[in-house]
């Protein structure tokens, strides 16, 4: 069978979801046994997002293969649940860096290099050859940015040329729009979608399905005048309308019968679609019997989407254990009171980060953590917090920090790894991608897992130094995590404690809503049995005061 491509493109506004929309129809195609990848492709000049910042970005996701990728890729893994790879996501940065050192390797043979053909054929190379390194059938390209945005034309231009090359049966494209609804008048209004159709339309490009968004349900005369008007069948105009949780996504457009329309516009069979999995993950979603509350302490909080892989993995450790979930964003450098911040907090989780901003606030919460007995969870930069508070606290060396943060510490427990030092360029330059870890057999880690040897995947350029780890061991910080050969440590965790447990890697990347990681798993199992204490406690508290008062 040929592999097609399917091409999302958005218009009207961003921010409208096409990464949930591309991520939804490969969840619905892979159910009707197809094998989908899917791949980004933004206009943005950064040769990749690991260098831009958190608020200007939202997080880095990484690959298994060591990509530094846009955050919508990880709404393709959670979806799809495929490992997504290098050609997964290309910027205009990237194609510009490629195509100028072949043209220094005098790869052109003295041509004059221009965007058509060059920019164009590297970036429908890239497209191409994601299907073949993935042995796909189908090929999910989001297109960044809005119709009409200038740095965008290279992208649209390709597309329109691989659809010409492959053929239209082997290629669909699909248009994801924005119905605004005016309160005032009460009406819905299809111009903004007709307007962005007719630009899209200007670049050779006719969509063969609308995708249209709306926080309400949008009525059928509607979506008729918007297929009239934009050159597409009724039957291809589809809504997505704003639901409780995008997990319901693939099942409402499912409703609407995308992927059949989908499979006949491309010549797939239309299989019958196996979602009962995740049907019973969306009931689970719907019927919670317990609630817990997770502090995320961070100094990106301000944009949620900074920390989009870690919230969505604590809400899959929360369907797994039958719990709605509330997750209190804290400011780590907003700390002042702990016992009140706190007080309503089941669980602590202390996700990755950079710099020094913010440091001295997660340090207090790794102690506080610690010594009240709040089950503690720490990702890459939180598991080095965790062993900076435990060297001050425990070990009584003062100064402890991370070179990072401190190059005149006396007791740098965090340094830079081998071989990473401050000449070294920034780009993806640090350890990067899927490494194994073996697990210690008598550990909290080895009990959750279910495993002596795991891979995750890594994203840091400093680890626990060495040397610290005798005496951290015999003062009750279980080293339970390591590389192969013993020389980098990936996991600690604090014996004399319910749930404290920190780890170098990522473990967020690799949860998924319908296959929680063990970690996200356990720290919330770990916060409902703290909860459930603390209202024990509470509960006898107050009978044995009201039997002194009788």
């Amino acid at each position: 069978m040929s592999t097609k491509y399917i091409f999302v493109t958005g218009g009207v506004v961003s921010g409208l979801g096409k990464g949930i929309s591309a991520a939804s129809i490969g969840r619905l195609l892979k159910a009707r046994g197809y094998k989908v990848t899917a791949q980004k492709l933004d206009p943005y000049i950064n040769v990749d997002p690991g260098t831009m910042s958190p608020y200007q970005h939202g997080e880095v996701f990484v690959t298994d293969d060591g990509l530094e990728a846009d955050l919508d890729l990880g709404h393709y893994e959670r979806f799809i649940d495929e490992n997504l790879h290098t050609y997964s996501n290309l910027t205009t940065g990237r194609v510009y860096w490629n195509v100028l050192n072949k043209e220094r390797e005098g790869k052109y043979l003295g041509q004059t290099v221009q965007v058509i053909p060059h920019i164009t054929d590297e970036i429908k190379n890239f497209i191409l050859e994601a299907g073949n390194y993935a042995n796909a059938d189908v090929v999910i390209t989001e297109i960044g940015g809005t119709i009409g945005d200038i740095e965008s034309q290279p992208f649209l231009e390709s597309i329109r040329q691989v659809a010409y090359e492959v053929g239209r049966n082997n290629c669909l494209f699909a248009h994801v729009t924005y119905i605004p609804y005016i309160d005032g008048s009460q009406e819905f209004k299809s111009k903004p979608t007709q307007h962005s159709v007719k630009e899209l339309q200007s670049f050779g490009i006719h969509p063969d399905i609308i995708i249209a968004r709306c926080e309400k349900d949008i009525p059928q005369s509607v979506l008729d005048k918007i297929s009239l008007f934009c050159n597409v069948d009724k039957e291809s105009v589809f809504q997505n309308q704003t639901l409780e949780s995008l997990y319901e996504v693939p099942l409402m457009l499912e409703d609407q019968n995308i992927a059949k329309n989908i499979c006949e516009k491309l010549s797939l069979e239309n299989r019958p679609a196996d979602l009962d999995e995740w049907r019973a993950m969306v009931d689970e979603i719907h019927n919670p019997t317990k609630e817990v509350t997770i502090a995320l302490v961070g100094k990106y909080v301000a944009l949620h989407d900074a920390y989009l892989s870690v919230a969505e993995a604590l809400h899959h450790g929360s369907f797994a254990n039958h719990a709605r979930l509330n997750i209190k964003w804290v400011d780590s450098e907003h700390l002042e009171n702990p016992d009140e911040i706190f007080a309503d907090v089941d669980g602590i989780i202390v996700p990755g980060g950079f710099g020094g901003r913010g440091i001295e606030g997660m340090i207090s919460v790794a102690g506080y953590a610690r010594d009240k007995g709040i089950p503690y969870l720490g990702i890459c930069l939180g598991m080095q917090i965790a062993a900076i508070s435990f060297a001050r606290d425990v070990l009584g060396l003062e100064d402890a920090n991370s070179f990072e943060f401190d190059e005149n510490s006396q007791h740098t427990v965090i340094d830079f790894m081998e071989n990473q030092s401050n000449e070294i360029k920034k780009g993806g330059t640090m350890r990067l991608g899927s490494y194994p870890c073996y697990v210690h057999d008598r550990s909290l880690l080895h009990m959750l897992y279910q495993k002596d040897r795991i891979e995750e995947r890594h994203r840091h350029r400093y680890e626990f130094s060495n040397k610290y780890r005798p005496r951290f061991e015999e003062n009750g910080m279980m080293i339970s995590g390591t590389s192969p050969d013993n020389a980098l440590v990936e996991a600690i965790e604090y014996s004399d404690h319910p749930f404290y447990v920190g780890v170098q890697y990522h473990p967020e990347f690799k949860s998924r809503p319908n296959h929680p990681h063990p970690l996200f798993t356990g720290l919330i199992n770990a916060s409902l049995d703290s909860k459930n204490h603390k209202q024990k406690e509470e509960e006898e508290a107050i009978s044995v005061f009201e039997n002194a008062l009788s």
